[in-house]
């Protein structure tokens, strides 16, 4: 969920690597919202399940190797210990909780499953191209595996959510059933926009009303909070508010919800030329560092929460809740307020099923006894709690129908969904925090506008292009990235350069095979 970003060209350095290595494993063998609108109290019931599922065999002992991305709670290995307690008595399995970390976690993500390490669960998602590894083979088939290991699993999730996460027919990630929006808004710093009498951004003109008052008025904030990955915090940021964009597609294509079958190059277009001037400007005006593209570990919220910047371009509605906290525990008498790109746009999509999953790598050795473990991640109270909150009395406790982190929440050895669960959320479990209640706000202002998500589905397929896009990474990153950044003076000569290369890395071939296959998806989905 946090980590929405376009890591589309990355994937085509290992491709070789990847198709090698799964033809060497192959031997190896009802939508709940309710708790999107109303905090859940703790339960009174048994939480005590079955402990094995009918007809898996348990008789030998085994380790799991379970993968999540980002970093580790303080307090991972004694939840651990009390999970495998449970879990060895429940499946006669031991499982190892790993992370990536935040700072590489695409390279070890793409290295996992490319060099036939022995994983055994992992997280999925569009934003780490499920389609694309499901559709080259990287995960295991779960339709014959869910009637023997999940079957829990199976009748929890609705059928269109399994259909919706199908791949050329197949099904390879078990699909979280929480309802939330992880559309972007503006995130602004509230008590300064009060006191300067500034704009309430909502749109691009009024966000840049409000940059250039926090620029006149405050010497020592940086109006703007922007990464190094000026793609996702720029560019993609002004195509989804600004060009109302489908998603975020490749290889500089464009299309807009409403007219999905035109799609045209976003690169070398008139729009982007404008859009590329307007991010000079920005720069020229220091709404955001010249150093920008060297801040690598730095990250943006962290910018809003110390006072060093005054606004995010965009943020999803969960991540604008943890940054509130934070900033409340650090400074409580600052504000912060938001405001949803789809307010503006006049639609809404909750997340795909795609967004949020766990699948079962192709080199797993042990994937029943996987999945049967899983499904306790996600049906068994006692397994989802402590992996979701900690030890209830340590870590946190349930006030009137709220949770709360004992002591302060910088310290917590355990905070809130502290392994990234999203994926095993179970809405009949789920506990909120009193802030959560502006969340549910947003969420019922969107579900007014609500739309499908339509286009999340499609899996792209590059293995006829594999050498042109990871030519076209490169280019991107050398010439791309720094008219983005405002770096560049002479922003059109600077385009035209790009576009340059860009056409001799093979961008046209590229661009021409995305797009017959895109018309194709649209043309199997019946959307037009």
């Amino acid at each position: 969920m946090y980590k929405k970003t376009s890591k589309w060209l990355g994937l085509a350095i290992i491709l070789s690597m990847l198709i090698v290595a799964l033809a060497a494993c192959s031997g190896n063998k009802n939508n709940n919202e309710t708790a999107a609108t109303n905090p859940a109290p703790a339960s009174t019931e048994s939480a005590t399940a079955p402990a094995t599922p009918e007809g898996l065999d348990i008789s030998k002992h085994v380790n799991l190797e379970f993968w999540m991305l980002g970093d580790a709670p303080r307090d991972l290995k004694k939840v651990q210990d009390e999970i495998n307690k449970m879990a060895e008595e429940d499946l006669n399995v031991t499982v190892k909780f790993n992370f990536t970390t935040w700072t590489d976690w695409d390279q070890k993500y793409k290295l996992m499953l490319s060099t036939g390490q022995p994983v055994d669960l992992i997280f999925t998602a569009d934003w780490t191209q499920y389609q694309s590894y499901a559709k080259m083979g990287a995960f295991l088939p779960l339709d014959d595996l869910l009637p023997k290991a999940g079957l829990k699993l199976q009748e929890l999730v609705p059928q269109n959510m399994w259909d919706a996460v199908r791949i050329n027919g197949k099904i390879y990630t078990v699909p979280a059933t929480y309802k939330e929006y992880v559309t972007n808004g503006f995130v602004w710093r509230e008590d300064l926009r009060k006191k300067y009498n500034l704009p309430k951004p909502v749109d691009v003109p009024s966000f840049e009303a409000y940059l250039e008052g926090i620029k006149k008025n405050e010497a020592n904030i940086q109006p703007v909070a922007i990464g190094a990955g000026v793609q996702d915090s720029l560019q993609n940021m002004l195509l989804e508010i600004a060009r109302n964009e489908v998603g975020q597609v490749p290889y500089g294509m464009f299309a807009t919800y409403d007219d999905p079958t035109n799609m045209t190059s976003y690169w070398g277009s008139p729009e982007q030329l404008e859009d590329l001037k307007l991010f000079k400007k920005w720069m020229d005006k220091g709404y955001f560092s010249k150093n920008v593209l060297n801040e690598q570990n730095i990250i943006q919220m962290d910018k809003i929460i110390n006072g060093t910047a005054a606004s995010m371009f965009g943020d999803n509605p969960n991540r604008f809740n943890e940054i509130l906290t934070k900033m409340k525990a650090a400074h409580p008498d600052w504000e912060l307020e938001y405001y949803p790109f789809p307010l503006t746009k006049g639609y809404a999509t909750p997340v795909h099923p795609i967004h949020n999953g766990f699948a079962i790598p192709k080199a797993s050795k042990n994937p029943e006894r996987a999945l049967a473990f899983y499904e306790k991640m996600v049906t068994d109270k006692r397994y989802n709690l402590l992996t979701q909150y900690g030890f209830e009395g340590v870590n946190y406790k349930v006030e009137n129908g709220y949770y709360e982190t004992i002591g302060e929440e910088s310290a917590s050895g355990f905070p809130r969904e502290g392994m990234h669960g999203w994926a095993w959320r179970n809405p009949e479990y789920m506990l909120f925090p009193a802030s959560y209640d502006g969340v549910n706000a947003i969420f019922k202002e969107l579900d007014k506008i609500e739309k499908p998500d339509i286009y999340t589905g499609f899996a792209e397929n590059y293995t006829e292009y594999q050498a042109e896009r990871a030519a076209l990474e490169q280019v991107a990153k050398q010439y791309l990235w720094p008219l983005i950044a405002g770096r560049i003076d002479d922003v059109e000569d600077g385009l035209k350069t790009f576009m340059s290369k860009a056409n001799q890395a093979g961008l046209e071939k590229v661009q021409e095979e995305y797009k017959k296959q895109w018309l194709a998806y649209l043309q199997e989905q019946g959307i037009k």
